[in-house]
This record gives structure tokens, C-alpha cells and sequence, in this order.
């Protein structure tokens, strides 16, 4: 069984930076791609960024990209969302999670493992 905590989420106002960061513990962490979701008030929980078991590959949401960056550590068992330049509408909760390397890489929700309980990311205007 995986377990995620997810940390560093806060209030910013726009423009600014937050790093929140994401804890595995229970599993073999170089077996999951790990991913970044967040879901606003009354919408669905969206795809932010995903990085690849070994970290060489990352791919990001339109409306993150240039702005967000998602990193790894695999000797810390731990993944990174640096944000950036950020606007009110990334005001959500942020979620990590995890799928395993052996399954076909997705950005649904559904196509994850493991997800951790979020952090709340309020940025104001």
C-alpha cells in the first residue's frame, strides 16, 4: 500500500510562487509515474502534470505549462510542483498521485493508483 501526503500549499496572491511537494512511503517509488491533479469548487479534478518513473520525461496541462514544473527525487521518495507566475484560477486543491510504470501512462484521474488527501493552493487577485 502507497501512502501520499502532500505539503507547502498556502495562500499567494497572484503572481507569486509556491512549492508544494508530495511524500511516498509504502511502495517502491521508481515504479510510479507520479502526477499532479487539482480540483476547483464544483469542477472536476483535472490533470496538472505527470513525471515519468525515472524523471527524463515530464508533460504538463496547457494551462500550467511555462509556468509549472514537476520534479523527483527518487532517493527521497518525493516529487515536486514549483508554481509559478500564479493566477486565481489555480486556486484548488492540489493533489498528488501515483501510477505504476507497468500500466499505459494517462492523465485521467481513473488511470491512477494512489492518491494523497491534497493541499489547498488559494491565490488571490
Amino acid at each position: 500500500q502507497v501512502l501520499l501526503v502532500e505539503s507547502g500549499g498556502g495562500v499567494v496572491q497572484a503572481g507569486g510562487s509556491l512549492t508544494l511537494s508530495c511524500a511516498s512511503s509504502g511502495g517502491t517509488f521508481e515504479n510510479y509515474r507520479m502526477g499532479w491533479f487539482r480540483q476547483a469548487p464544483g469542477k472536476e479534478r483535472e490533470f496538472v502534470a505527470r513525471i515519468s518513473s525515472s524523471g527524463s520525461t515530464t508533460i504538463y496541462a496547457d494551462s500550467v505549462r511555462g509556468r509549472f514544473t514537476i520534479s523527483r527525487d527518487n532517493a527521497k521518495n518525493t516529487v515536486i510542483l514549483q508554481m509559478n507566475s500564479l493566477r486565481p484560477e489555480d486556486t484548488a486543491v492540489y493533489y498528488c498521485a501515483s501510477q505504476s510504470r507497468w500500466l499505459a501512462p494517462g492523465t485521467t484521474p481513473s488511470s491512477y493508483n494512489y492518491w494523497g488527501r491534497g493541499t489547498q493552493v488559494t491565490v488571490s487577485s
